[in-house]
């Protein structure tokens, strides 16, 4: 790395350490500010409330970063550029792209991170907040996933419906369990009023055995007050705890996507909340590709201006992120395309603006 670009560098990481540190404290004033009531309301104690905002920095500092990213990169042109500095440079032969690759090879590293952080660290943090929230502030209880209702699950060997599972106690209340044929012919179907997880087996008690007949036309019916069944699923796969997209990482966001959808739910929130755990993080290098043109936008503009038009444009990005990912939800667009229109459209909208100024 050369000595201009090590300076860069530098400059860059000093201004954006700082207009990190600033949109994240903006960030948990606004926050702290709309739930001090609910804090109030629920008697927290300071610990609470400061354990809930520590906890919640991780995953602020990640949508931050990308404004962030792109204030600190005006900012720096900007000064390049009331200071001449970028005339020299092109007065030297070095065209704009030249002058900016250390700053969107550093905004392709800073993406990385910024995906393996949101990774490792904010699942975590995410989840112990929303915990914090959900059971210290809402004073929910904290076992109360362990019982739903109304359950469709497709099993290896059958497909269950239970009308309510208590996961705790692990029984089934008025489970039905279908068995099917390679032809996913029905051969086999068992009603009963409960049933317990016992040594490793289901105990299905005061129940009704169909079974079709070798012709196929006929069911014979018995009854029976008590049946061992030996199946694949433990309690734990009727378990469902409601979990956020950001509360997972890429990998768990994908087994519990197909698991949803093998299950028959669906699970199109979770496969957009999947694309755009992706899709995000290279946000950071699309606004070092804009943030760069808007600098050097025109000669006599001043830094305050600049900044304003790169936070106007954070803003429409967020607002096309927002309506693409509800129109995804909605089924209106793929679930790829609602999570990538944005960064598309502000990739060649940097693309495009990068070019003019290099002329």
């Amino acid at each position: 790395m050369g000595v201009f670009a090590k300076y860069l560098v530098k400059e860059l990481f000093k201004l954006l350490i700082i207009c990190e540190l600033i949109f994240i404290s903006i960030y948990l004033m606004i926050d702290f500010t709309g739930g001090i009531d609910d804090f109030v309301k629920a008697n927290a104690s300071t610990g609470v409330m400061i354990s809930y905002y520590i906890y919640k920095i991780p995953a602020i500092a990640v949508q931050m970063l990308p404004a962030a990213t792109l204030t600190a990169i005006i900012i720096v042109f900007c000064t390049m550029k009331r200071n001449n500095e970028i005339i020299a440079l092109r007065a030297c032969g070095i065209n704009i792209w030249r002058i900016s690759q250390p700053v969107i090879i550093t905004a392709f590293f800073l993406s990385i991170v910024l995906f393996l952080f949101s990774e490792i660290i904010v699942p975590y943090s995410s989840a112990k907040s929303n915990e914090i929230w959900r059971v210290s502030v809402k004073k929910q209880d904290p076992g109360g996933f362990k019982g739903q209702n109304h359950i469709w699950l497709r099993g290896k060997s059958c497909i269950y419906w239970i009308k309510r599972f208590d996961g705790q106690k692990m029984i089934m209340i008025e489970p039905t369990f279908y068995f099917f044929d390679p032809s996913f012919h029905v051969i086999k179907r068992i009603d009963a009023r409960f049933g317990v997880w016992k040594e490793g087996w289901w105990r299905i008690k005061e129940g009704i055995v169909q079974d079709r007949e070798k012709s196929g036309d006929y069911y014979s019916l018995s009854r029976f007050k008590e049946l061992d069944l030996r199946l694949p699923e433990k309690p734990g796969d009727f378990v469902r705890e409601e979990r956020e997209p950001e509360e997972m990482g890429y990998h768990q966001l994908n087994r519990f996507t197909e698991r949803l959808t093998m299950e028959g739910y669906d699970a199109t929130e979770y496969v957009v909340g999947l694309n755009i755990k992706i899709a995000f993080p290279f946000i950071v290098l699309i606004m070092a590709l804009i943030g760069i043109p808007v600098a050097l936008w025109k000669k006599g503009m001043g830094t305050p201006l600049a900044v304003s038009i790169g936070i106007v444009l954070c803003f429409f990005y967020l607002l096309i992120l927002g309506v693409s990912r509800s129109l995804g939800l909605a089924g209106v667009l793929p679930p790829i395309l609602s999570a990538w229109l944005a960064n598309s459209i502000f990739l060649f909208l940097g693309l495009y603006q990068m070019m003019r100024v290099n002329r």
